[in-house]
């Protein structure tokens, strides 16, 4: 146990705890009352009344995705013990016949294909259809009342994608996930201003039309692959990643708490869509507290539509990495962002941290940066002036656990957010 972990009858994450000395089974814990949008209503209990006939242990991709699609919607407990690998025979192993990389470089170098027109052709219906096999093969689809969770201090799932669509009440916890790393990314010769782009899929967790759903203690990751390991292609960085958790499509009451988000880029989008209020209006009303972000480029998070409720997170942007934004203020959005604490390399813009990509007013007080309190509407209005936000998100959070001083924050935090770190 962590120095300053104690376990009481109730933890700081809400959950049920069993105290000190005794035994304990983090798949029969519940999220616990007021702790987010997840603890809404009837609130968030996963499979914790799983029978024994549906509490299964799993050590592979094919374990997995067998205990998830065994019995219906009865209350299950899935454990995963040790690291389990989606895609353990490597990539060559999804190609369709024919399929050739280096080929299909030569077919669409822009100095050959151009600019002006999607890519079309025999290498492209091979890539296509290669993606199809890594669809089918990295996604598991998650049913309602399940809980996830890793056994121990070192579990977790290596470039699979849990699909969270359409159901309520799930529980992921305890778990390290390495992003999927899409092995046939796209070329289109027309994005980015018609120079180009590499476009890739897979989210590591995906919460699309779904209620009540509890992320707790993961630690999530480009883990083997970052970023910076990946090749450029025709100028372009051959991008394999996109999200690591993404909420959208009706999605609702989701508490992601205690989290580690380590190393990637397009980190989490809340709202996919600017014309997605049909669907989307009344919903997206999620809740992110105590979680550590680090080498995160942009969207922790991107907001469109949603009550996001985001405190006592700590964000921490180092020297020499490539950094866009924190927040993305979009279309409806209702952040309302407080007692956070920022640390950031000399040199990084504190305007920077929130972004305008459309007008929504957005509530950001008691926010530290480096220590010191910081107003981040004021600072960013002042640097960034031709995109000046207004204050005021209109709604006051009222489902939150013990809200910590941000100068405590990253403290609090560093030592207890990711997979491992249960107390």
């Amino acid at each position: 146990m962590l120095a300053g972990c104690v376990s009481l009858v109730l933890g700081a994450s809400g959950a049920g705890i069993a105290q000190a000395g005794s035994a304990r089974d983090l798949g029969r814990e519940v999220l616990g009352a007021g702790d987010g949008w997840a603890s809404e209503g009837a609130g968030t209990t996963g499979g914790s009344a799983a029978d024994a006939a549906h509490v299964h242990t799993v050590t592979t991709w094919a374990e997995f995705r067998a205990a998830l699609a065994e019995g219906g919607t009865a209350p299950r407990i899935i454990k995963v013990k040790g690291v389990i690998d989606a895609v353990s025979e490597g990539c060559d192993a999804l190609a369709a016949e024919g399929y050739d990389f280096q080929q299909y470089l030569a077919d669409y170098d822009p100095a050959v294909w151009g600019n002006e027109t999607p890519v079309s052709g025999e290498q492209e219906t091979l890539r296509a259809a290669s993606a199809a096999n890594q669809n089918k093969m990295i996604k598991a689809s998650v049913p309602a009342n399940t809980t996830i969770v890793g056994v121990g201090r070192d579990s977790g799932i290596r470039g699979g994608s849990l699909q969270i669509r359409g159901v309520d009440n799930v529980i992921v916890r305890n778990l390290t996930i390495e992003a999927p790393l899409d092995c046939f990314p796209q070329w289109d010769p027309t994005d980015d201003n018609k120079t180009g782009a590499w476009n890739s899929e897979y989210d590591g967790v995906v919460v699309y039309g779904s209620t009540h759903v509890w992320i707790d203690h993961n630690t999530l990751t480009d883990g083997r692959y970052p970023d910076s390991s990946l090749p450029e292609y025709f100028g372009k960085v051959y991008q394999q990643h996109d999200g690591l958790v993404d909420v959208v499509r009706g999605a609702n009451h989701v508490t992601v708490s205690w989290n580690s988000f380590q190393d990637h880029d397009k980190t989490m989008l809340i709202g996919n869509s600017d014309g997605a209020g049909s669907t989307d209006t009344g919903k997206l009303k999620v809740t992110l507290h105590h979680n550590r972000f680090e080498g995160i480029v942009e969207r922790a998070p991107r907001v469109r539509f949603g009550q996001v409720d985001s405190y006592n997170n700590h964000f921490v942007v180092t020297g020499g990495q490539k950094f866009g934004y924190v927040f993305g203020i979009g279309a409806s959005s209702q952040l309302n962002a407080t007692d956070n604490a920022f640390t950031l390399a000399p040199g990084v813009s504190t305007g920077k941290v929130l972004k305008k990509w459309n007008e929504a007013p957005l509530t950001a007080a008691n926010n530290y940066v480096n220590g010191r309190l910081t107003d981040l509407i004021a600072v960013h209005n002042t640097e960034i002036p031709a995109e000046t936000l207004q204050s005021g998100a209109g709604w006051t959070p009222t489902l939150r656990t013990q809200v910590d001083h941000p100068r405590a924050v990253p403290g609090i935090v560093d030592h207890r957010a990711g997979a491992g770190r249960i107390c």
